[in-house]
């Protein structure tokens, strides 16, 4: 089974948050859930749909999905150093086993 979604992770020039105004290791999570469950942990892959950030200084970046289960992971952004980020939205997709409703829950 595949699932998928585009979701924004922060957004942060508008109030002054972190991202933008701050320097340093940051960090923000977004959990997501599946539409449906998967019968084991899929596969996921996470990129970038909009960065917005300063070009004035470097771009340090890492995108990653993290606490992956069968019905949902995190997104998790950092940054780091003077880096800048106002705002960024992440596309997903999970590609997995899903259940098969004669399966069997054996305890």
């Amino acid at each position: 089974g595949i699932d998928r979604g585009d979701v924004m992770v922060f957004a942060e020039f508008e109030n002054g948050g972190a991202m933008w105004t701050g320097s340093g290791e940051r960090e923000r999570r977004k959990p997501v859930r599946f539409d449906g469950g998967f019968a084991s942990p899929p596969a996921v892959q996470v990129s970038m749909s909009l960065w917005d950030m300063d070009s004035s200084v470097p771009i340090r970046a890492e995108l990653v999905a993290e606490n992956v289960t069968n019905t949902g992971f995190d997104i998790v952004f950092r940054t780091w150093g003077d880096s800048r980020i106002a705002r960024l939205r992440a596309s997903w997709m999970a590609i997995g086993e899903l259940p098969f409703e004669d399966d069997w829950d054996v305890e």
